[in-house]
Formats: C-alpha cells, sequence, structure tokens
C-alpha cells in the first residue's frame, strides 16, 4: 500500500525536522555553557557537540560513522518500500529519521564534511548525553524487534495463511 509508505516518509520527516529543530535551540539557548535542570537529578539539558558514537566510541572515525548513516539511510529508504503494515512503517520511519539527522549533522556540521559533530543535549545523569534522534533510534529499534518477534509481517502478503482447524486433511496430506 502506497498510503504506508506515505507515513513512513512523513513519520520519518517529523523526526528529523524535531531532531534538528530541537538541536538548533540548544544550541541557541546553551552554548554559553548554561545547564537547565529538567527533572533533577536524572534529566538535565547541556551542550555538547559529539564527534564519535554512542558514549564517544570511535571520536577519530566520524567519516566512518557518516559513511555508515549514509548505508542505513539507503537501506531504510529501499526496504521500506514493501512495507504494508503501519507499526513497520511508524518504526522504520523513526529509525530513518534519527539517522537522517545523524547523517546531516556529520556532512554539514562543524569541523566539516563528512567529519562534522552530531549535537547533543539531553544529559541522562552523566551517563550519556544525547538528543532527540537518539530516543527515535532506539524506540524505533525496539519496536523493530517486539514486531519481529511478534512476528508481524513487513508486507500483509508475508503473513502465513490461516490453519485448518477442522482437523480434516486431504488424502494427500495424510500421506
Amino acid at each position: 500500500m502506497r498510503s504506508r509508505y506515505r507515513w513512513f516518509l512523513v513519520w520519518a520527516a517529523v523526526v528529523l525536522v524535531v531532531d534538528q529543530a530541537t538541536k538548533y535551540w540548544a544550541e541557541r539557548t546553551l552554548s554559553d555553557g548554561r545547564e537547565i535542570e529538567v527533572i533533577p537529578p536524572l534529566i538535565d539539558f547541556r551542550l555538547v557537540y559529539n564527534p564519535g558514537a554512542a558514549f564517544s566510541i570511535g571520536e577519530s572515525m566520524t567519516w566512518v560513522f557518516a559513511i555508515a548513516a549514509a548505508a542505513a539511510v539507503v537501506g531504510i529508504l529501499y526496504y521500506a518500500r514493501r512495507v504494508t503494515s503501519l507499526g513497520w512503517a511508524l518504526a522504520l520511519g523513526a529509525v530513518l529519521g534519527g539517522a537522517a539527522s545523524h547523517l546531516g549533522d556529520r556532512l554539514f556540521r562543524e569541523p566539516g564534511f563528512a567529519r562534522g559533530h552530531v549535537v547533543d543535549f539531553i544529559d541522562y545523569n552523566g551517563f550519556f548525553v544525547g538528543n532527540v534522534a537518539d530516543i527515535a533510534l532506539v524506540l524505533g529499534a525496539i519496536v523493530l524487534a517486539l514486531l519481529t518477534f511478534r512476528e508481524v509481517p513487513l508486507r500483509a502478503d508475508d503473513a502465513p495463511a490461516p490453519a485448518d482447524k477442522s482437523g480434516d486433511r486431504s488424502p494427500e496430506e495424510a500421506g
């Protein structure tokens, strides 16, 4: 169904726009080193530029993350063309929106093309600092795992045929 692909694209765009808008806000509000307590002591807002991946892993490998994000975006766009399940469409849209936003940071932010740092500002009690795209990526991945675990098909025509509950079998099936 084309409408599911539209939902997928719309949700991805919403995630991307909200993430970039909140990063814009964070850079304008927190760039002077200010911290804002949100849910003390669990969540604060403070601005961090992250050259690496989660937990700042691979800080010198920013270009690798740019390539990985680009591959993820292309792969998700290709894979999602087959979606007829709304759950799959929304989960893949969340992952696409998060990956596309991170790709945009990597490509267009300082210190330069394919070396840009991701803007993080949601501080989880000093454990790590993230952003809206990270939330979308994690929640999208959790929903994808649940859909897979529950065997919800990506496409309606991928659903297993209903079993005959009568117990009657044809002579060929009986063997």
